[in-house]
């Protein structure tokens, strides 16, 4: 019994703390993207509808650990994004767009072995360039809403001592509760109806393309699908790319149409499933990306309850929630970008260039950090002596 209790319970742990986690920076994503509520509910509804079909097919099929999630750098991105043209058609069609080039990374190894070789301290910095503005929500949020805020800072920091890894979760718990009783004092109540389809018919425009598609492309292949390989292996699992980038390649551009946000393998959560702590015996690993695949079949029921309790909120609080949320992100980032000293100086020029935000030619800072840092590392490199 413990052979499928133990690994079941590690899955179904994985995607509640994922999603506890992070459904407030998806749906915050992609309405700063501009998706109206409807849209963004349906966006989570069928981003968890491909996740559950993801986990609990191909590891069901493959008898393998196999874990797949949302881009929580992605929806990131996505909050700091300028105004593309075409609104949130013009996003949807980025969206696929990043679709077919994961696709295209899978069918094509010269694509997949670009994108492997840029280099990692400059997207890991250019990573935490993205994250930065949103880890400093949670320190806005207590000059701004301190009576609100502190609380949910005191839940996050009990929570990482006690029960390090329900921080998250707890502070959003603590969220709810505020949200809840200042909505009961004023009389209105939540959507707690079933969520709906909606359907978002994509255009596809150069602003989108360089502003959105290019830059979460890099996101989602450096930070979450060559990372989730990375974990696969490191726990001794030989995956080969191919298939799962085709299909979770087909599931978001399937899912684009409807709001979804870009799936992934997962990486932050993919060691719970494929890690000892899922079960000793590596071959039994299997079944907890199955349960997590059915944990997120039922919470995809959630989405229009999840899109209220966002809309029902001060933004700065669900920012500060996600901002929490994002720190060992960023700290992940920021180790990764500056642990090397003869890369150290471009890490730090991507981070700086991605981290102001700024526009040039209507593109944003990522594209720029990401191009400023490879260029003085390639000039570094040519100054070297031979």
């Amino acid at each position: 019994m413990n052979d499928v209790a133990q690994p079941a319970m590690a899955g179904i742990l994985a995607a509640l703390v994922g999603y506890a986690s992070t459904f407030t920076l998806v749906l915050s994503g992609l309405a700063h993207a501009g998706a109206a509520p409807t849209e963004a509910a349906s966006g989570l509804f069928v981003v968890c509808l491909a996740l559950g079909l993801l986990n609990t097919v191909i590891a069901w099929r493959r008898k393998l650990p196999l874990s797949f999630a949302w881009s929580t750098p992605g929806a990131a991105f996505l909050l700091t994004l300028q105004p593309v043209e075409g609104g949130f058609p013009a996003v949807t069609g980025a969206f696929i767009i990043v679709a077919a080039l994961v696709i295209a990374s899978g069918l094509l190894r010269p694509l997949a072995r670009a994108v492997a070789m840029i280099p990692q301290a400059v997207a890991a910095a250019m990573l935490a360039g993205v994250l930065l503005s949103l880890c400093l929500a949670p320190v806005k949020a207590v000059a701004e809403v301190p009576m609100l805020a502190l609380p949910i800072l005191a839940a996050w920091m009990l929570g990482l001592v006690f029960v390090r890894r329900y921080a998250v979760p707890l502070a959003v718990l603590v969220a709810a509760i505020e949200i809840g009783w200042s909505m009961s004092g004023s009389g209105t109540g939540l959507d707690v109806t079933l969520p709906t389809l909606a359907f978002v018919m994509p255009t596809f425009t150069l602003d989108a393309l360089v502003k959105v598609a290019l830059p979460l492309f890099v996101i989602t292949m450096a930070s979450q699908n060559l990372t989730g390989i990375a974990v696969m292996r490191a726990n001794g699992y030989e995956v080969e790319a191919r298939s799962p980038f085709v299909l979770t390649g087909a599931a978001s551009a399937a899912i684009a149409l409807f709001g979804g946000l870009t799936v992934n393998l997962a990486a932050i959560t993919a060691a719970l499933a494929a890690g000892p702590e899922a079960h000793p015996d590596p071959q039994k690993r299997w079944v907890a990306p199955v349960a997590a695949g059915f944990t997120y079949f039922a919470l995809a029921l959630l989405a229009t309850l999840a899109a209220a309790f966002i809309a029902a909120s001060p933004p700065i609080l669900i920012q500060a929630v996600a901002g929490l949320a994002l720190l060992p992100s960023l700290a992940s980032a920021l180790a990764a970008g500056l642990a090397a000293e003869e890369t150290r100086l471009p890490a730090i020029v991507t981070f700086v260039t991605t981290a102001s935000g700024i526009t040039l030619l209507g593109i944003g800072g990522a594209f720029w950090g990401l191009l400023a840092g490879i260029g003085l590392m390639l000039v570094l490199r040519s100054r070297k002596p031979a």
